[in-house]
C-alpha cells in the first residue's frame, strides 16, 4: 500500500489493531475515541432522537434538521447508515457525515442505530435499515420531508446497507428513492478481487479485516443481494448513484466493479476515486486537503441530486 503523501504522516505511530478479535472491545474503543472529541453545538442544526417500530422491537434513530426555513415548505430526506465492519459503530459514528449531509443538502437526515453482528447476523441490520426507510416515507409529512426526494447513504458497511436498501426498495415497490450515496462501500462477500490482497496493513481496515468481517455478519445465512449487493444479478431501475472509492483500499475493486455494472445497467452513476487514500482516511487526516476535497465532492453531488430530483419509478 502506497499512501498519498498527505496521508503518510497520519499512519506513523499507529499500533496494529484487529477490530474483529473482540467486537465488544472494539465498540468500547470506538465510543471512547468519539467521546474524546464530541461535536460542537451548531445553531444551524437541530438534533433529535426518536424510537420507531423495528422488525424486532424499537429502533432508535437520530434526526438532523436545518434550523432555517425550508424552501417550499419541505426538505429532502436522507437515511444514513453508519460504518463499523457490521460489528461496531452507533449513532455517534456517523455524526459528522450526517451533519455534513444536513447542511450541504438542506436535508432532514435520519441516522439509524441498526443491530450489530455477530449477536445479530444478517438480515437483522438490513431489516432494520429498510424498516427505517419505510417509517421515514410513512411519516414524511410530520418530518417535513418531500417523499419524492428521499435518498439512502452509508459509509463502508453502511454503504453495503444503503445499496441493499436501494435494491429492496426497487424489488418491493418502494419507498421510491431519488439517490444512493455509497461511500467506500463493502459490497462483495467473495473477496476475490485483487485489491483485497494488495491492501496489507494491520493498522487500518485491510484485506484481513475485510475477509474476516463477512462470516461474522452473515452467520449461518446464505449471502444474497441484500447482504452483499454485488451478488445482485440485475441492477436496472436503481436510483442514481455516487460512489466514493479509495485507491489504497481493500474494497476498491468491488466498488469499481459495482460502479461499472450500474453504468452498464443505465443507472446514472458518478464515481470519485481518491488517489492514494486508504479506507476511512478522512477520520485519520480530517484536515488534509484530500479529505476536505473528497467531502466537498460527495456533499455537492447529493445536494445537487436531491434539489433537482426526479424519482425513478418502476
Amino acid at each position: 500500500m502506497r499512501p498519498h503523501p498527505e496521508l503518510a504522516d497520519a499512519l506513523i505511530g499507529l499500533p496494529p489493531f484487529d477490530p474483529l478479535a473482540d467486537p465488544a472491545a472494539t465498540r468500547a474503543h470506538v465510543r471512547a475515541l468519539l467521546a474524546a472529541k464530541p461535536p460542537a453545538d451548531d445553531p444551524r442544526i437541530a438534533v433529535g432522537h426518536a424510537a420507531i417500530p423495528g422488525p424486532a422491537g424499537e429502533l432508535t434513530v437520530r434526526t438532523y434538521r436545518p434550523t432555517d426555513a425550508a424552501p417550499n415548505g419541505t426538505r429532502p430526506g436522507v437515511l444514513y447508515f453508519h460504518g463499523g465492519a457490521f460489528i461496531s459503530g452507533d449513532l455517534d459514528t456517523g455524526d459528522g457525515n450526517c451533519r455534513d449531509l444536513c447542511l450541504a443538502a438542506g436535508a432532514v437526515v435520519v441516522s439509524v442505530d441498526y443491530r450489530l453482528a455477530p449477536e445479530h447476523p444478517h438480515p437483522a441490520a438490513f431489516d432494520d435499515c429498510y424498516a427505517a426507510l419505510r417509517w421515514t416515507a410513512a411519516n414524511a409529512a410530520d418530518l417535513g420531508v418531500d417523499p419524492a426526494r428521499l435518498a439512502v447513504a452509508g459509509r463502508s458497511a453502511g454503504g453495503a446497507l444503503a445499496a441493499a436498501v436501494a435494491l429492496a426498495a426497487r424489488d418491493r415497490g418502494g419507498p421510491a428513492l431519488a439517490f444512493q450515496l455509497l461511500l467506500v462501500p463493502a459490497l462483495d462477500d467473495r473477496c476475490d478481487l485483487p485489491s483485497v490482497d494488495e491492501c496489507v496493513d494491520g493498522r487500518i481496515v485491510d484485506g484481513r479485516v475485510v475477509r474476516g468481517m463477512w462470516p461474522l455478519y452473515l452467520g449461518s445465512a446464505a449471502p444474497d443481494r441484500y447482504a452483499a449487493p454485488a451478488r445482485a444479478e440485475d441492477l436496472t431501475g436503481l436510483p442514481p448513484a455516487y460512489l466514493e472509492v479509495c485507491q489504497a483500499d481493500a474494497l476498491r475493486d468491488e466498488a469499481l466493479a459495482y460502479a461499472r455494472r450500474l453504468t452498464a445497467a443505465g443507472v446514472h452513476t458518478e464515481l470519485h476515486l481518491v488517489p492514494g487514500a486508504f479506507h476511512l482516511f478522512e477520520g485519520y487526516a480530517p484536515t488534509s486537503t484530500l479529505a476536505r476535497r473528497a467531502t466537498t465532492t460527495w456533499t455537492s453531488a447529493i445536494a445537487a441530486a436531491l434539489n433537482t430530483a426526479t424519482v425513478q419509478r418502476n
